[in-house]
């Protein structure tokens, strides 16, 4: 799909020249005051594969109760569940003013409910430095391998959709719908736990992001189903996405990994147990024939797409930020709107990723790889 390019030198955090591909058309973006989240692609900078490290979740310093993130001393706060399952709306907070308590509290609800949306925020208004510390907070920050970032800030994974730029488009051009259900880099060996997601810019109408249970997803199993998924393992493949970006002229800068999840996770502050397979990056359950296995991903695939009553679906403003659980969810962009020619506008913001721990089935089943 046709995307506005040029070069440019720069610099990295370190003082080394970079070369950038700047993806969007500066004439479009003139009088925005969110121009510099627009998307570019370092050029130059390489990444060693990413080294194991211990996490602790936030989640386990909370408090159950959370008296101080839902403290019946603000009146302003007002707290709705956006289904049954999954999903939680805040408004009355700001992210950019939580204290160390209120963000425990926040890691532990964001798990208890996959993902809690808030509203009327100032958090795109707060700097990257200051955005970069909050993320921070839950865990290293993730540097896509191949996607887009923000200058300057190359852990910012940039979300961009307009007329001189439509190569996310691209992604579904030979497909009936723009779906893809996903957890985020599921490939990682030590795959995402958070990840916030802001919009700076939204189409008028559309654009939204939908979210399924992946806990609600097991609990609707049968029984036998869930015992013999729990003692599996599924390849999640990272090899596929470097091979699609590097046909399409982009930098990989960091070589491609895969790693083989239970299939059912252990959520490690929760205990709740969730199917760990999704769409966008599971190519195989370890040690089924060909046919076994596929049979049992569409089974599944098909479950946590089209399971409706086990989904919640937001729609943005341009002062909305989502947090949401990769470990107990999985995700899709809508891109339901036209962004041509005077069409229906952009869709415009950014993604900060933290990871996580190495994932954890049943009976103390444990990730591996290569």
């Amino acid at each position: 799909m046709a995307t506005t390019t040029s070069v440019q030198e720069a610099s990295s955090a370190e003082g080394h020249p970079v070369k950038l591909t700047v993806a969007y058309d500066d004439k479009i973006h003139s009088d925005s005051p969110y121009a510099a989240y627009l998307p570019v692609y370092d050029n130059t900078t390489r990444f060693p594969p990413t080294e194991l490290f211990d996490f602790h979740d936030r989640g386990h310093n909370a408090d159950p109760a959370k008296p101080n993130l839902l403290s019946k001393d603000n009146s302003a706060l007002k707290v709705t569940k956006l289904t049954p399952r999954v999903g939680t709306e805040i408004t009355g907070l700001q992210l950019s003013q939580l204290t160390d308590a209120q963000k425990d509290e926040l890691a532990l609800l964001i798990a208890e409910r996959g993902v809690v949306v808030f509203r009327d925020q100032d958090f795109k208004n707060i700097g990257p430095e200051k955005q970069k510390e909050f993320g921070k907070y839950f865990g290293r920050l993730h540097v896509h391998p191949v996607g887009a970032h923000v200058k300057d800030h190359i852990e910012f994974h940039s979300i961009y959709i307009g007329k001189d730029n439509l190569y996310r488009l691209g992604r579904s051009a030979t497909k009936l719908t723009t779906t893809g259900y996903h957890s985020d880099v599921s490939y990682e060996h030590q795959p995402p736990a958070i990840t916030l997601l802001t919009l700076v810019q939204v189409p008028e109408t559309g654009g939204d992001t939908a979210w399924t249970s992946q806990v609600a997803a097991y609990d609707r199993l049968s029984e036998p189903l869930k015992k013999f998924l729990e003692g599996l393992k599924a390849e999640h493949s990272g090899f596929e996405q470097a091979e699609k970006a590097r046909s399409d002229g982009h930098f990989v800068r960091r070589e491609p990994v895969r790693s083989y999840h239970p299939v059912v996770r252990v959520h490690p502050v929760t205990k709740q147990k969730a199917l760990f397979v999704n769409p966008g990056f599971t190519r195989g359950i370890v040690g089924l024939k060909d046919e076994e296995s596929e049979a049992i991903l569409k089974l599944l695939f098909k479950h946590i797409s089209q399971s409706a009553d086990i989904q919640a679906r937001v729609k943005w403003d341009d002062r909305t930020v989502a947090l949401w659980d990769n470990r107990v969810t999985a995700h899709t962009a809508i891109s339901d709107y036209d962004v041509s020619d005077g069409g229906e506008g952009l869709r415009q913001g950014f993604r900060i990723t933290t990871l996580g721990e190495v994932p954890e089935g049943v009976n103390g089943l444990r990730s591996t790889w290569e």
